[in-house]
């Protein structure tokens, strides 16, 4: 229910974003834009800009990252091993999507594989502040290759579950974007194969 109310809310936001941009006054957008994070506005425009130019929900809540030319999906997921003792995260575990497609199907499906990361301290300050975030723990950055065979790194924009509502507490405003940071440093660094 928790992932409903999620879409349903982006939904209603990109709808609030593309009125704000316009530059369109919105009476429901005045009555609570006190309350928003101040990065809200910033966080909006970009989710739904993203939104408006690909009209794809999924596009819009994501980073996604080329992998440089020449490295292996095993290069990628060294780094990003590496990375995370560098970024003081901690490599949670990981799931390879593309043996179980392979296992089902009998034929051979391109490189696909999730890879989680944690900090234990940010995700308790997370699930006291409100057990629904569960549904999205521990952070994840997918290895995927596209139909032509290039690899890509993906996670979710945690910016936008940071600054898009009310402020959080400092203390777990600043976990969580000291966490965002580090995802983004992992998958900048593990697409350039740096260890």
């Amino acid at each position: 229910m928790a992932i409903v109310n999620f879409f349903r809310n982006l939904l209603a936001l990109v709808g609030v974003v593309a009125l704000i941009g316009g530059g369109v006054a919105f009476d429901k957008f005045n009555a609570f834009k006190g309350q928003l994070d101040p990065e809200a506005q910033r966080v909006f425009k970009e989710v739904g800009g993203r939104y408006l130019e690909t009209l794809d929900l999924g596009v819009s809540m994501v980073k996604s990252i080329p992998v440089q030319e020449g490295l292996t999906a095993e290069d990628v997921v060294e780094a990003m091993k590496s990375q995370a003792v560098s970024n003081n995260i901690l490599f949670a575990g990981e799931a390879p999507f593309y043996k179980q497609v392979e296992a089902v199907t009998g034929e051979a499906y391109r490189y696909v594989a999730f890879y989680y990361f944690c900090d234990a301290k940010v995700g308790a300050m997370m699930v006291d502040y409100n057990p629904a975030y569960t549904a999205f723990m521990p952070c994840r950055i997918s290895l995927a290759q596209d139909k032509q065979g290039k690899l890509w790194l993906h996670t979710m924009d945690l910016d936008y579950f940071i600054h898009s509502g009310k402020s959080l507490p400092p203390e777990l405003k600043e976990g969580a974007q000291r966490v965002a940071k580090a995802l983004n440093k992992i998958m900048e660094n593990a697409a350039k194969g740096e260890f």
